[in-house]
């Protein structure tokens, strides 16, 4: 084997074999039997861009994030009809563990499934997590106690392994200056979740009490008033489960020595050695860190949002109901799905889809220290307000997330980017899940608290999660973050 111009190249086989099982292994056969060396192929032969491919991702994407983005319309007065809080303030409290179950299973699965999506292949982690959705969302929506509600997030979060190894399936899928874009789609996905999800959890849950012509105490939707969200949720999963079959596989299987071989050689030469390990590559980890400190923030700031908007004005809150929760998601998501459609690929074209990280979150910090003040706001100035501050919030948000997966997904190669994500999603779901925990906690403790102090509670809860982005945006320098924001 030799190499010339940073190119493997292999040596011709012996012109006299001394017997007929000298043969060279058959590296060409196995690379076309190969799925991720097909892809390639297909990729190289064209530079158009992969959508099909994309939408199999944005349509996975969307099925795995709506049992998170459905829950926070309905989680307030699901557990107050569980009837686990004494107090009404103490609401907050048991809904902000609810909401971290879900995320401390992801946390100790994540990176066990970056891992198997490494050495069997994104497609069959993919299937196995769409398919706990469809069951484990159901039993949520059956649950009649608190601790069974815990349970089967917590198993929800454990066994739907789908976000780690998509994210390293859309930077896989294409040619790299598509990368973008697939990334963009992932995140789009959410954009729509929290269009749809909200919509679902908002206008579908207590259908008895909303809809009384449609739906009776006596059914089933009204003996369990939270199943029909998680229902049609289940449902849009078996659909993206049948859509899996149409998926192509992206990782690279080489049975024979030699290819293996040949491949890490590639590989050596492609990239960089400090990446053999993952845990010792900076640039990855300080990318890692830095995402999960945002994610803490969002998580901590869906929460928040939701529990603050339905509570009582005697509280500093707005007094909304699930389904003006819904309907403000719901026009944040699809302003977020239009943006990152549109005027996103614009600003990544001249700017780079790095260097509007900071202005994002500079933009976020700014916007959140108005939110107190709304409370002071009645009738359809509040709700105009109040949406256009959940769009721009959401806006800023996608930006920084985007920015924060290319940083990841550009630190490793290919060979290690399933576990890289694993590892990335493991970190992000230990701040995802202290963050409803924490926030519910400073949720309860502030309305508990909403004079006496040198700020009103309300302010003060909202001050907590701007010092969360500002201490993000401190680390988006030098020497921490070791990539260049440009």
């Amino acid at each position: 084997m030799g190499s010339q111009n940073g190119q493997i190249q292999e040596l011709p086989p012996p012109l006299h074999p001394t017997n007929i099982g000298d043969q060279p292994p058959p590296v060409e056969k196995t690379k076309r039997q190969c799925p991720g060396c097909q892809l390639d192929e297909v990729n190289k032969a064209s530079n158009k861009v992969p959508y099909l491919n994309f939408c199999f991702i944005w349509i996975i994407c969307l099925t795995a994030t709506l049992p998170i983005q459905s829950l926070f319309p309905y989680l307030y007065f699901m557990i107050r009809d569980l009837k686990v809080a004494k107090e009404e303030q103490d609401i907050g409290f048991y809904a902000g563990f609810v909401g971290a179950t879900y995320f401390l299973g992801r946390t100790i699965s994540a990176v066990p499934w970056g891992i198997f999506a490494d050495k069997y292949g994104r497609k069959p982690c993919i299937v196995i997590s769409i398919l706990s959705v469809i069951v484990f969302n159901t039993l949520f929506g059956l649950s009649t106690t608190y601790w069974m509600a815990i349970v089967t997030r917590g198993l929800l979060g454990l066994l739907c392994g789908i976000l780690g190894p998509i994210k390293a399936y859309a930077s896989e899928v294409s040619r790299k200056e598509h990368q973008a874009l697939g990334i963009s789609f992932v995140t789009s996905s959410r954009a729509i979740a929290l269009v749809i999800g909200p919509s679902i959890g908002g206008f579908l849950a207590q259908p008895a009490q909303k809809y009384p012509k449609l739906f009776s105490e006596e059914s089933i939707f009204g003996r369990f008033p939270y199943f029909l969200p998680c229902f049609v949720i289940s449902v849009l999963a078996v659909g993206s489960c049948i859509a899996c079959i149409w998926l192509p596989e992206t990782l690279h299987f080489h049975d024979d020595e030699k290819a293996e071989c040949i491949q890490e050689l590639e590989s050596q030469v492609g990239g960089s050695k400090s990446t053999e390990n993952l845990l010792k590559n900076w640039p990855l980890m300080s990318a890692i860190i830095l995402f999960s400190i945002f994610s803490l923030h969002d998580t901590a700031y869906l929460e928040i949002f939701s529990l603050w908007a339905v509570s009582s004005r005697k509280f500093q809150g707005l007094s909304f109901t699930s389904q003006d929760v819904g309907t403000v998601f719901a026009f944040s998501g699809l302003s977020v799905l239009v943006y990152q459609l549109t005027i996103y690929p614009l600003l990544s074209k001249y700017f780079g889809p790095v260097k509007i990280f900071r202005p994002a979150v500079i933009l976020s910090i700014i916007l959140l220290i108005t939110y107190p003040f709304m409370s002071n706001l009645h009738g359809l100035e509040l709700k105009i307000l109040v949406n256009i501050a959940s769009i721009l919030k959401n806006v800023f948000a996608a930006t920084i997330t985007i920015a924060c997966n290319i940083l990841q997904n550009t630190a490793v190669t290919q060979k290690q980017r399933g576990t890289a994500n694993g590892i990335s999603v493991t970190m992000m779901s230990m701040f995802k899940a202290a963050a409803p925990a924490a926030a519910g906690i400073i949720f309860s403790w502030a309305q508990k608290h909403i004079y006496g102090l040198f700020l009103p509670g309300n302010q003060i809860l909202f001050l907590t999660l701007n010092m969360v982005s500002i201490i993000g945006l401190v680390l988006t320098f030098k020497p921490f973050l070791s990539q260049p924001i440009q």
